[in-house]
This record gives structure tokens, sequence and C-alpha cells, in this order.
């Protein structure tokens, strides 16, 4: 499962995700990418069932590239706890993603065989999602 090895502080506050994603909107480095439409909360339980879901489809063809990383902690009190003695401590780990925010990366399948990769990903995300493809610039020569 995914998490950083240290942080600074142990516990993170809530936050808000309001706007759009200003970084990583752009399919960089594979073929095919999955968007986020939606803001939201990725597990790490849930960004490493996508990627099992995307390898065992893919049967050992191309390369991917996970864009997002689970650095927020996320705290949970003990079940049928009174209320008070201060917050709970870290159950798991999340990233944070805004709508526009390419999630996972592709290369080495045919546009199909991507789509199809990527929609069985999706599932196993809590978000809304779509099949972004990568922007060729023509190139000045």
């Amino acid at each position: 499962m995914l998490m950083p090895k240290r942080l600074k502080w142990r516990k993170q506050m809530r936050g808000r995700m309001k706007g759009t994603a200003s970084r990583g909107t752009q399919v960089e480095f594979g073929e095919y990418g999955l968007q986020a439409m939606e803001p939201g909360w990725v597990s790490a339980r849930q960004i490493e069932a996508a990627r099992r879901a995307l390898v065992r489809f893919m049967k050992r063809r191309g390369k991917v590239w996970i864009r997002i990383f689970p650095d927020k902690p996320v705290t949970q009190r003990a079940a049928e706890t009174r209320m008070g003695k201060g917050k709970g401590a870290v159950d798991h780990w999340v990233a944070v993603v805004r709508p526009g925010r390419i999630m996972f990366e592709i290369s080495g399948l045919d546009r199909t065989s991507a789509q199809e990769a990527m929609r069985l990903a999706s599932h196993k995300l809590s978000l809304k999602t779509k099949f972004a493809a990568r922007i060729e610039t023509g190139s000045a020569e």
C-alpha cells in the first residue's frame, strides 16, 4: 500500500477541495490517461485496486504510471468511543484529487484496449472519470 516514508506532522486537517487541478492535467508520460471529473479523496486501497485492474488486463504489455500519491493522513476514532479525548489515530492515507487531474497513464496498447483497461480501473475509484488521450503537438522542424 502506498504511504509516505516520513512526515513533518503526524495528523492533518481535512482541508477543502475547491477549484480545478492546476497541475497534472495533461497526459505526459504515456499515450492514454484516466482523468478525474469531480473532486474527492482517493484512498491508497483504491489506487492499488485500480493499478491491479490495469496490470491484470494489460497482461505484461505496455507500462503504467500512477500520477497521484496518498500523502494525506485520515484519522478515525475507535468504535463506540465517547466524544472528547482528542483526535483519533491515523487510519488510512488518501490522495486529494481535484477535477482535471490525470490519475493513471498507460502506454503500449491500442486505443480500444486502453479504453477497456481504464474502464476497469475507473470502477475501482470513487470519482467520476473520463478517458483522456495524449495531445500531439506538431514538432517544429
